[in-house]
């Protein structure tokens, strides 16, 4: 509260000059950083989209691991299946040799036959889960390569973008610093509207001077009389068209 009280306080022995020269010099200074940013270009978001993609590949590749795993676990078990089949088959055809009457043959036939055929099946199950388990290999393979090239492309993003950053790190805290300071001289609500008609202008420039009698933001032409306000310095004014604060030329020579 102490701090806003003097920020208010301070504000208020700041003439509408100085006020409009400090959202001028605020404007220039943001600029400035823009072109930082655009020297970095898309990279910030090329790294972000590798990272996310690698993220997910690394997800699917653990994923298809897990099914593949789980497959062979399945073959595994449809093998001892077969292995107890085919050692029950033996004792009823061991059994079938001391029957007493036809009945209790056709019985055993029937039991030899069950188990045969629940080998057959599970033969067939165990060639769906190799089949499974070889494309999700492949899918697992090619997805491995797929990680491995975009790990290093990743790795050269990341060089380039670091070796920008730490030429215009420097330059970029020296601005945000230099930032930090104008918008001590700027009242709260000025701010406010700076950062929201920046937001919403196009090319991010929210105070612009009046170029060849035009708005210096969206070129529409300024009446006169409003020129020669905007010269005097004495109040806010704004391109009626565009809504950006607008200045006269002379802030960019001072």
């Amino acid at each position: 509260m102490a701090d806003k009280a003097n920020k208010e306080g301070k504000s208020a022995e700041i003439t509408m000059e100085q006020k409009l020269k400090s959202l001028f010099d605020l404007q220039m200074v943001d600029s400035e950083i823009t072109k930082i940013a655009l020297l970095r270009g898309e990279l910030p978001l090329e790294v972000q989209d590798l990272e996310d993609e690698l993220a997910g590949l690394s997800t699917r590749i653990e994923n298809l691991k897990i099914e593949v795993k789980d497959l062979e676990q399945a073959v595994a078990s449809k093998k001892n299946e077969i292995a107890e089949s085919q050692v029950l088959i033996k004792k009823y055809q061991e059994q079938q040799n001391n029957v007493r009457n036809n009945r209790e043959f056709d019985s055993l036939s029937k039991e030899i036959e069950f188990q045969t055929l629940e080998i057959e099946l599970c033969e067939k199950r165990i060639r769906e889960f190799t089949i499974d388990i070889e494309k999700k290999s492949e899918l697992i393979a090619s997805s491995e390569q797929t990680f491995e090239e975009r790990s290093g492309d990743l790795t050269q993003k990341r060089k380039e973008l670091d070796s920008i950053v730490s030429e215009t790190q420097i330059e970029e805290d020296r601005l945000s610093a230099r930032i930090k300071e104008i918008e001590k001289n700027i009242d709260d609500r000025y701010l406010l509207a700076y950062h929201r008609i920046k937001g919403n202008a196009r090319n991010g420039m929210a105070v612009v001077t009046v170029q060849r009698d035009a708005c210096g933001g969206c070129y529409n032409k300024i009446p006169p009389q409003r020129q020669v306000d905007i010269r005097a310095r004495k109040r806010i004014i704004v391109c009626e068209y565009c809504g950006r604060i607008l200045v006269d030329a002379g802030f960019t020579e001072e």
